[in-house]
């Protein structure tokens, strides 16, 4: 008789198959919709579902894929949707979004043509580095430019596609390799995360009980109160923005710095209060002293710009340095990180070898790849970035700084969201060219080294819709609903691929029917070229030496991370988190830290209370108002763009 142990237990591994021709076929036609969607909210309206997680418009696609699923399935059982189709359609989607976002290729398509446009003899671009713009990733012919920037043209005539494609076939390949590299360094880190750390991952406990295969989610009287409230507040508002008789339930972001006018409460500066019912359903998930960390360092921020002006340094360039001291900050955390997972570490290094050796386990199935190819990966992505870059311009010595420091950065983001959850995470002014100007000055950077700093700022401006945690979470579904996570690692690189180009080509068409610089857009489309290039030109007309102040505050920052650190490991009941302490100046920070209180003191009290048991009964509740939030807002945003007018936005 054939032993066939080994055969149920390699079936075991691999899972479900998530990446069906059916999932393929849905995603291909509903990531065009998605980012027409996010287009029409984010470039043409100005407000930004993509700087929040769980996406919003991500989770309302899924709600009614799920509606549209259960009604073709009483049809035949062939048509519905499997939980692990439902997932990796999310997850393509999700990546998707990430891409065509305020803070990534919705920028990269701004600043391709914009200095060869917007050169004057005043700012003198022609002069300071027009020669240093790469011809193959930029659009530098003024006729081409015309039609983009004043419409009434067609991005399909010969000229124009011909003047674009080579700049879209590379930035799109540049994308996709910077996706795998981030893809292969999750792979090497998932195991040690997800399974033996068992961090959290609160932002995808939302899409994860939406498709619980039982579907008791939906049956759950508890979630359909919560989406209730939520619904009913945001119908009021939507009445009160058309009807402004109807009154308005003030959950939205409001200022109350007006109240702190005396001195010294007044060097706080701005000072937000915020309801949002989504916020504080999603951050009920977040463990409590997190919660406590992020919304008491906000505070403590606050005092610190107090105690600034009371000692007359307030008016200090940069001072309190505080983008120096999260960054310190950060790296302390990633290298704690790093050393209570040593042995995973070494583990790695172990499997490494095997692979090269033919030998690698069957635990390697779990994994999207086995970690040679992992490793192979990131050697083979960071030797084209390198050769990309060098051609672009940028130094050979400063390639490495500035790439480490983002894959750095980039994992750090990725750690936030698996262990924090929380549902901004922005980094604004802590990036690899601001970091390498601060420790270099800009007078040892090369002019083309600062050109090739600028055209790269369309993914390190901001990181609230960053990818490389959106590869996690998909790595973490996969575990938790037994997809094989080969079929999850092609999806992303789908997705990569194909919203891309789809992103590039609707971002194209629109502007060329619209026009850049026709009030159509307002001035979304002109600010972040403006923005980029004249802080190139302030560069070169302007060089900096080293910022030995920011550097002892970084200095600062990792010490007072590692102190808490350190007091928290030696005693269990010290509340403060040094997440907390890292972002506590930031924007994300800036208008939740209020949702974030609201969810700290309703968790507390139902830990206190009940226990675990009370807790675990009240998710479904929170999750139903971020989920109604999420719906209902929805459901505005696509109004507003049917009736070409504004409608109550639930966000920002």
């Amino acid at each position: 008789m054939t032993d066939n142990t080994g055969d149920i237990a390699s079936s075991l591994v691999r899972g479900e198959r998530g990446l069906t021709p059916k999932a393929f076929l849905i995603a291909m036609l509903l990531i065009p919709l998605n980012v027409f969607w996010i287009i029409e909210l984010e470039v043409v309206r100005y407000t930004h579902p993509t700087l929040i997680h769980p996406l919003s418009n991500v989770i309302f696609i899924i709600f009614w894929l799920m509606m549209f699923s259960a009604v073709l399935g009483k049809l035949s059982p062939k048509l519905r949707l499997t939980p692990a189709e439902l997932l990796t359609v999310y997850v393509m989607l999700c990546i998707v979004s990430s891409l065509c976002s305020h803070d990534m290729m919705e920028i990269l398509v701004t600043i391709l043509g914009h200095p060869f446009r917007f050169a004057t003899s005043e700012n003198e671009w022609q002069q300071l580095f027009w020669k240093e713009l790469p011809t193959w990733l930029t659009v530098q012919d003024t006729s081409v430019l015309s039609g983009y920037y004043e419409g009434q043209s067609s991005l399909y005539r010969e000229a124009h596609l011909t003047a674009w494609a080579a700049p879209v076939v590379w930035w799109t390949v540049f994308i996709l390799v910077l996706m795998f590299v981030m893809l292969c360094i999750n792979t090497l880190l998932r195991i040690q995360w997800t399974e033996r750390e068992r961090l959290t991952y609160p932002i995808i406990q939302l899409p994860l009980a939406m498709t619980e295969p039982n579907t008791s989610f939906f049956k759950n009287k508890l979630m359909w109160l919560g989406f209730s409230i939520a619904a009913a507040i945001s119908i009021l508002n939507l009445l009160n923005s058309i009807y402004p008789a109807v009154p308005y339930l003030p959950v939205k972001r409001q200022n109350i710095h007006q109240y702190f006018t005396g001195r010294p409460w007044n060097a706080m500066g701005g000072v937000r209060l915020s309801f949002y019912p989504f916020a504080i359903g999603i951050s009920f998930l977040i463990p409590l002293d997190l919660l406590f960390s992020c919304w008491a360092f906000y505070w403590v921020y606050k005092f610190e710009l107090m105690a600034g002006s009371i000692l007359g340094i307030r008016n200090l360039p940069g001072f309190p340095y505080a983008d120096a001291q999260s960054f310190g900050a950060y790296m302390v955390l990633l290298g704690t990180a790093g050393w209570v997972g040593r042995t995973h570490i070494k583990r790695i290094f172990t499997g490494v070898i095997d692979g090269f050796r033919g030998t690698s386990q069957i635990e390697m199935q779990r994994e999207p790849m086995p970690y040679h190819i992992a490793l192979l990966g990131i050697v083979t992505g960071m030797l084209f970035l390198t050769v990309f870059s060098y051609k672009a311009g940028m130094s050979l010595w400063v390639i490495p700084i500035f790439f480490g420091l983002y894959f750095l950065l980039a994992t750090m983001i990725a750690r936030l969201r698996a262990e924090l959850g929380f549902l901004v995470h922005d980094l604004h002014r802590v990036d690899p060219h601001g970091l390498i100007v601060t420790a270099f000055g800009t007078q040892r950077l090369t002019t083309s080294t600062k050109t090739v700093f600028s055209l790269y700022m369309f993914f390190n401006r901001a990181y609230r819709a960053h990818p490389m945690p959106q590869e996690l979470e998909a790595l973490k579904i996969s575990e938790r609903r037994q997809i094989r996570p080969q079929h999850t690692a092609a999806a992303i690189l789908i997705a990569t691929l194909i919203g891309a180009i789809v992103i590039f080509w609707l971002l194209l068409d629109s502007y060329y029917r619209h026009g850049a610089e026709t009030g159509y857009y307002g001035p979304w489309a002109l600010g972040f070229g403006r923005g980029v290039y004249r802080q190139l030109e302030n560069w070169l007309n302007y060089p900096q030496g080293t910022d030995v102040p920011a550097l002892a505050f970084m200095g600062g920052g990792a010490g007072v991370a590692l102190g808490l650190m350190v007091l928290r490991t030696r005693f269990l009941w010290w509340p403060l988190h040094p997440l907390g302490y890292a972002m506590a100046n930031s924007w994300g920070m800036y208008n939740l830290w209020s949702c974030l209180f609201v969810a700290w003191v309703a968790k507390a009290v139902v830990l206190h209370q009940g226990g675990l048991k009370a807790y675990r009964r009240m998710v479904p509740f929170f999750l139903g108002l971020a989920l109604g939030d999420y719906i209902s807002g929805s459901l505005w945003s696509i109004g507003s763009i049917l009736a070409n007018t504004t409608l109550y936005q639930f966000w920002p």
